[in-house]
Parts: C-alpha cells; structure tokens; sequence
C-alpha cells in the first residue's frame, strides 16, 4: 500500500483531512483495506458499529470524529510493530491516538477530548491472521473477536491503557460495558 499521509504526521494509515461518514453512519471511520479477508469478515461495519458505541458510551457525539481503521495482514502489522514499538513479530491490533490523552493517575478516566475542528481521534491497524488465531483458540465467532479488538483499540486512542494494574481494570470493564451493549459477551 501507498501511504498518503503529510511527511510531518505521525501515523501511518491516512490524512484525516477529507473524509465524513457514510450515510446512516454517524461517526467517521475511514477502514482501509490491505488484505480482502476483511472484506469478507465484514470489517468497515464492525468497525463503525464499534466506533458508534464506544463514543456514545463515553459521552462522546459519534458525528464529531474521526478514525481510521488499516485492515492488514501478519506480515503487514508486524513491521509496523517494529517500526513504532520495536518489538519483532505480529500483534493483534496497533493503535496510534492523534492526542495524548491518558490519565495521571492509575485507574483514573482519561479526559475525554473536546470536539473541534480537528476531529481525528487517530489509528488503528488491526491484523486478520492474528484475530482470526485468536478467535478460534478462544471459540469466539471472528466478528465478535474482530469487534472487542476495534473497541480496545478506540479505547486506546482516547486515552485508556493497560499498562498499569487499576488502569488495565478500568479499560477491561469499560470493554465489557461496551460489548454487552452491542449484545457480545464478556471477552474475559
């Protein structure tokens, strides 16, 4: 894939610039697709189902932001793991927030972000193999695994962390908040 991101942005999907939802969606979620299993797994609609009530769970207006969402491969998320984290091998999903917004504070709720007029909230990259390994180990259809990892990764890019202990709880439990309102169970 081509980037078409400035030379001075820091993520690696996309310029936020030009995109606004599809209609009948009310956020923004521009899903580029690297690798056409996703096609196939529905990734686009889960990640906006996703992106919808994560934001309206937080109190935040869906319709005021911006994600992209990079439906890739192993090999594809693995070099990005490398280049932004160092750390060799493929992951499940990558998030870069446009912001910082994490809490101080272990456990603490990050400040939600201000809408404005610049509505990116930032990016995700999300790897099929990896997802779908998981999915199967666990014995969890795809969409539902597909679902609680764009989730996280939202989570991430408004600031939630699992790092430390309290605040690895408070981002578990506002995961299963999240799902249980779009009907999946409890991933843990």
């Amino acid at each position: 894939m081509e980037e078409n991101w400035p030379e001075n942005c820091n993520f690696p999907i996309r310029n936020f610039a030009k995109f606004r939802p599809a209609p009948g969606v009310s956020v923004s979620v521009d899903t580029v697709v690297e690798d056409d299993r996703w096609q196939d797994a529905g990734l686009e609609r889960l990640a906006e189902r996703a992106a919808e009530a994560t934001l309206a769970h937080l109190g935040l207006d869906p319709a005021e932001w911006e994600i992209a969402v990079l439906g890739c491969d192993d090999a594809r998320i693995a070099a990005l793991n490398e280049d932004f984290r160092d750390k060799a091998g493929p992951t499940n999903v990558l998030s870069w927030p446009s912001a910082e917004r994490g809490a101080e504070v272990d456990g603490a709720m990050p400040e939600p972000p201000e809408a404005g007029p610049d509505p990116e909230l930032g990016d995700i990259a999300i790897a099929y193999e990896t997802c779908a390994k998981e999915a199967e180990a666990a014995g969890r259809p795809m969409q539902d695994h597909v679902t609680h990892l764009v989730v996280h990764g939202i989570l991430h890019l408004l600031g939630y962390d699992h790092v430390r202990d309290k605040d690895a709880t408070l981002m578990e439990r506002t995961e299963v908040e999240i799902l249980g309102k779009l009907g999946l169970p409890d991933p843990y």
